[in-house]
């Protein structure tokens, strides 16, 4: 274990103590004896006043005051290594634990395989992708790197853009030659429109813009969902429009199974950007990972036929 003092150091033994999973194989990786670690909880305990864990004669298990303690405790250890690293100028290899967030069908099918490749080239760093509908608040700490559409309104937050990307209105031959093709944002109010809902977010209108000004569209469809994998394959079934991420219909426009609509009109930019908060400008893993997206979006953003 490092050679830490105070907090850090009873911070380090906590960590430790739960990687390790009983009292007596932490002691046997610090060298010391069982009694002295299970006095070294004691007194880390009553400092805090608090029980960190449960301990029965078979196992023991964090209390919640046990989770939120090893949480934050990992996070500083890691700020404290990351910091020590910065000062240093480290040319090491990058390691530790690395939290990611992305949205669920980009996160599925972008930026997992770019976390697969990351890892072969950094088998040091250990990283935990999770997937949600919205991206985390900026207060939230269970991630290091948030990858998002659109750049966030928070100065707290590092934003690094990593792809220009825009919304299409799209749908399937089938679709239009059953429907029409719409001309005008009017047309939409007649057609079949799949709507993709995000929280509590209005779902049922549209924001167009074109040369002359910007305007709403309101959209009808019997078809809503929140995953927009789905809204994408009711499109490719021929159920209706869609508005998507073009990084999410491109295979498919680029086979012919979408076709854009209205070309002339554009809807909000959702430009990729790899977030992350201040304090870990400083993390090498951030860092590397952040590069590594950059350089793999870069080769990605190849031209597209549809455009």
């Amino acid at each position: 274990m490092n050679e830490l003092t105070g907090a850090s150091a009873e911070m380090a033994f906590f960590s430790l103590l739960v990687n390790a999973g009983s009292l007596t194989a932490a002691a046997r990786e610090l060298g010391i004896s069982p009694p002295a670690a299970t006095r070294r909880l004691k007194l880390l305990e009553e400092r805090l006043g608090v029980a960190l864990l449960a301990r029965t004669t078979r196992r023991m298990s964090l209390t919640a005051e046990g989770e939120e303690y090893l949480s934050h405790a990992r996070r500083i250890l890691s700020d404290i290594q990351d910091f020590e690293h910065y000062l240093s100028k480290s040319r090491v290899e990058p390691q530790g634990l690395l939290r990611v967030n992305a949205t669920l069908g980009f996160g599925r099918n972008h930026i997992a395989p770019l976390i697969s490749r990351f890892y072969q080239r950094y088998p040091k760093v250990h990283v935990e992708l999770q997937l949600t509908v919205n991206p985390p608040p900026a207060s939230d700490n269970s991630f290091d790197v948030c990858i998002r559409f659109g750049e966030p309104p928070d100065s707290r937050m590092v934003a690094r853009k990593l792809a220009n990307n825009r919304r299409l209105l799209c749908a399937s031959p089938d679709y239009l030659q059953k429907y029409g093709v719409p001309k005008t944002p009017r047309d939409l109010a007649r057609h079949h429109c799949i709507a993709i809902r995000h929280g509590d977010e209005a779902h049922g209108l549209w924001r167009l813009s074109s040369a002359q000004g910007s305007e709403l569209a309101k959209i009808n469809g019997p078809l809503v969902t929140n995953d927009g994998d789905i809204a994408v394959q009711w499109a490719l079934d021929g159920l209706g429009i869609i508005m998507r991420a073009e990084w999410d219909v491109a295979r498919y426009l680029e086979s012919g199974r979408l076709q854009v609509v209205l070309r002339n009109y554009r809807t909000p930019e959702a430009n990729i950007y790899a977030v992350y908060p201040q304090r870990h400008q400083m993390a090498r893993r951030v860092r590397v990972f952040v590069d590594f997206l950059g350089e793999a979006f870069a080769r990605l953003s190849g031209g597209a036929v549809w455009r």
